[in-house]
């Protein structure tokens, strides 16, 4: 079983002062979470907005004692193919061993270099084949359409990512679930959590346009007087049900990341999942 978290990289656009403490604090989570045995998977312009080069600021601000296999980055084709390439031998060259290669969102921001995630996972792959590379899955799409996606030869993965997904709509994972099973699928899966960290209208409804949010649900869930970390469990303790294995937990608060993921894995008190302490390793990168 792996628990990973997701974490954001400090927005482009801001000022250095500021950008600083945000890298400061992305600096302190990413140990806070590898010390406990927690994978740490560090975004490319996420839901549509410029970041900083994250594999650039990981390069010159980790310390030795990260262990560089627990640190997987994220890569866009959102930039020029040669940046590309060169970024993922730069990666095996410091170290770190996976990529999570996504093809990013269409809509917001520079075109892609390539058309379909798969077609750059091949030309990483043909200029540095050690590392390992992860892909994407949507749970939320047509399950059959994903299936054929992920067991098509030219994929190009070691294991695959999962939009995020909640307990407020099982329908869609069930029926994925099921056709990896029947068409035998054998890479390994991280289910994404989001941690909803207020029913705040606004931000919700801006999620919207990323992700699929069960707006209602939240809200009532909220009003009722579920805690955050109460929300984000119940759908790792549904997927569990559902007999998923592997999660990664997005949106988690960067100056207080390692406590809150602690504070959700206590909720979801469930055989094999604890809070991950420090110096334990309770998940590893190894879900590939």
């Amino acid at each position: 079983m792996v628990i990973a978290a997701e974490l954001r990289p400090p927005r482009a656009e801001l000022a250095a002062t500021e950008g600083m403490d945000a890298w400061i604090d992305t600096y302190h989570a990413v140990r806070g979470l590898t010390s406990r045995g927690v994978p740490v998977f560090l975004t490319d312009s996420a839901v549509g907005l410029r970041e900083e080069d994250n594999l650039r600021h990981l390069i010159a601000n980790l310390d030795e004692r990260v262990p560089r296999e627990c640190v997987v980055p994220f890569l866009t084709a959102k930039h020029t193919l040669e940046y590309c390439l060169s970024y993922s031998e730069r990666a095996w060259q410091h170290a770190f061993t996976s990529l999570v290669v996504l093809g990013g969102d269409k809509h917001v921001g520079p075109p892609r270099c390539v058309e379909h995630a798969w077609q750059l996972r091949r030309a990483i792959r043909e200029r540095e084949p050690r590392l390992a590379l992860g892909g994407w899955a949507n749970p939320n799409a047509d399950a059959a359409r994903q299936v054929a996606y992920m067991t098509d030869p030219g994929y190009t993965a070691e294991f695959y990512l999962t939009q995020i997904v909640s307990h407020h709509a099982l329908e869609p994972v069930s029926r994925f679930l099921e056709a990896t099973r029947a068409a035998g699928v054998t890479l390994p899966g991280l289910f994404g959590v989001f941690y909803y960290r207020s029913a705040n209208p606004t931000t919700l409804q801006t999620l919207s346009r990323f992700l699929p949010v069960p707006v209602e649900a939240l809200t009532r869930e909220f009003a009722e007087g579920a805690t955050a970390a109460e929300i984000a469990a119940r759908t790792i303790r549904t997927l569990l049900g559902l007999g998923v294995r592997h999660f990664y937990v997005s949106n988690l608060p960067l100056a207080r990341a390692a406590e809150t993921l602690d504070a959700i894995l206590e909720r979801v008190d469930a055989p094999g999942i604890s809070p991950a302490r420090p110096g334990t390793a309770s998940s590893r990168a190894g879900a590939r």
